[in-house]
């Protein structure tokens, strides 16, 4: 069981448009709502591909509760921390060419009683079935420090389990002293957690092999279009695939990589090759859709274990 944890969920709507014009009138041409947050996707897209898992989360207000019934209907378990101040709501506009604005709340104002009782909540899901991977996901919301993550990770050893982090900022730095299993920064995290610009795939593996010595036993790195990489103790490998047609959202495409990767084991050329599949079957879907098996070719994928370090990211 692959248990993730969203200390920061939300509802996600979004809207699509012909073309986002500032200070004029749209009709949007569709729109939807779904539950979101880092951690909340994984285990939609584990779910919607028959995989076990359970989405330990915050709940609270109006916003709580239409989350808490979307995933209902989605059949994601979920281990909830009630907290006194509502979920935040995200809206995302989405334009007929790809181009993604987003507008995203900060979230409820945890208070310390409520932080523990997410920490315990996150091992809860052990005690009754052994969890190959904890997960910690996404933002981090008001009156939670930066060294959220670093507890989790402490926390999930101890309960026999792996750790993966996906965030980014000081919290990511935070995490990586406490030394993860897996961290999953897309590009900008990379560039900004290893302090270096990212230009090339080079640049992209050194940076990667930066947050290994900082602490983090294997780096899962999205690099948009060009897919991904992997680095850890085996070495390094690229893998990529081409998009089977127009990018319809690239929300959420991230935690699909993640959730393939876990998937498909949480090693080795074989998960990198899951991940990127799935990323890629998730940026053809509207909104914050998470891929099902229909939507997913992995036959699509191209693994190459000697990358060339010049290749230009775009």
């Amino acid at each position: 069981m692959i248990v993730t944890v969203t200390a920061n969920p939300s509802l996600d709507r979004t809207i699509a448009v012909d073309r986002l014009r500032r200070g004029e009138i749209h009709r949007a041409a569709s729109d939807r709502v779904d539950p979101g947050g880092k951690g909340v996707n994984v285990s939609r897209a584990l779910v919607a591909n028959g995989h076990a898992t359970r989405a330990v989360l915050t709940t609270g207000g109006h916003a709580g509760t239409e989350l808490l019934d979307l995933l209902g209907e989605a059949g994601v378990p979920v281990e909830e921390v009630p907290v006194s101040q509502g979920v935040r709501s995200n809206l995302t506009i989405a334009e007929a060419d790809g181009t993604v604005t987003k507008l995203n709340e900060s979230g409820p104002a945890l208070r310390p009683t409520e932080i523990e009782e997410l920490l315990v909540a996150a091992i809860a899901p052990t005690l009754d079935r052994p969890a190959s991977w904890i997960a910690g996901c996404g933002s981090l919301p008001p009156g939670v420090g930066p060294d959220f993550y670093a507890l989790l990770v402490e926390r999930t050893r101890n309960a026999g389990a792996r750790a993966a982090v996906d965030t980014s900022g000081p919290a990511f730095a935070e995490s990586l002293r406490a030394r993860p299993d897996l961290v999953k920064p897309n590009r900008d995290e990379l560039a900004e957690a290893a302090r270096t610009p990212i230009a090339t795939l080079g640049d992209a593996v050194r940076a990667a092999q930066a947050l290994r010595d900082q602490g983090a036993s294997a780096v899962l790195a999205s690099l948009g279009a060009d897919g991904a990489i992997l680095v850890d103790a085996a070495g390094v490998h690229h893998a990529r695939a081409p998009l089977a047609g127009p990018v319809a959202s690239t929300v959420g495409a991230g935690d699909a990589a993640l959730a393939g990767f876990l998937a498909a084991g949480g090693a080795g050329p074989d998960a990198l090759a899951a991940a990127v599949a799935w990323g890629t079957a998730a940026v053809a879907l509207p909104g914050s859709i998470m891929p099902a098996p229909a939507d997913i070719d992995l036959a699509a994928v191209e693994v190459t274990a000697a990358p060339d370090p010049d290749l230009v990211l775009r």
